[in-house]
């Protein structure tokens, strides 16, 4: 059990400073359980805990961890430079109580994109150690051939890198598709595998991280979701 003050569970949860919160229960616009709260002092057990601000219900969370079907022409950044961030796709709270994206994508990359403000949880999950293997979804500019396939399950040789890297796995989906499979994250990773084996990625989506599809989670573009403790299982290799 936790108890906290409601000022300060306001806070957590994203809805503003200290004083803005404190002044949200002074006006009348906190209730729990169809009760109006009119003390910020009030110590609140967060088990369970339930708030309605503005007449619409926000779960108590310690930390929140999201999936976001992520659209193209928007930066994974905090502070974006040339496209909007994909923040702006999520409630203002997310915001306040500083949710960053796990990893990145390229603005130009769709699919699934995780997002929380728990630091041990983003570090853990964008580690290389960590052999996170994350499933994509590429459209090559050129025919794919076998040999393609085969130089990117043998390994290319990218700029700056010690060593040849290869997909975990590789396979031709089309004329032009093809699914890979990474466990190394690096930087443009696919589209630089691509063009280091003498084709061109002409359009990228994640389809999955770990067991975690993002079509087992029925998200739209631009659409995200809670992340239960079912599905942060799914992300564990």
């Amino acid at each position: 059990m936790s108890k906290l003050s409601l000022d300060r569970i306001l806070q957590s949860q994203g809805f503003g400073t200290r004083k803005y919160c404190r002044a949200l229960v002074e006006d009348g616009d906190v209730s729990i359980n169809g009760e109006v709260q009119t003390s910020y002092k009030t110590a609140i057990d967060t088990t369970g805990l339930v708030l309605e601000v503005f007449g619409e219900e926000w779960k108590y969370r310690e930390h929140v961890y999201i999936a976001l079907n992520k659209p193209a022409n928007f930066e994974c950044s905090r502070k974006p430079s040339h496209h909007p961030g994909v923040l702006t796709l999520l409630p203002e709270q997310f915001t306040w109580r500083e949710v960053q994206p796990v990893g990145r994508l390229d603005h130009d990359t769709t699919g699934m994109l995780l997002m929380s403000d728990d630091g041990p949880f983003i570090h853990a999950q964008s580690s290389p150690k960590r052999h996170v293997p994350k499933i994509y979804q590429a459209t090559a500019a050129d025919p794919v051939t076998p040999e393609l396939v085969a130089q990117l399950l043998s390994g290319v040789q990218l700029h700056d890198e010690p060593a040849p890297l290869a997909a975990l796995t590789c396979v031709q989906r089309g004329e032009h598709q093809l699914e890979i499979v990474l466990e190394q994250g690096k930087y443009h990773q696919v589209k630089r595998m691509l063009a280091a084996a003498g084709n061109h990625c002409s359009a990228l989506h994640r389809s999955a991280i770990g067991g975690l599809a993002l079509a087992s989670l029925g998200l739209a573009e631009g659409e995200w979701c809670f992340l239960a403790q079912e599905h942060l299982d799914l992300l564990v290799p």
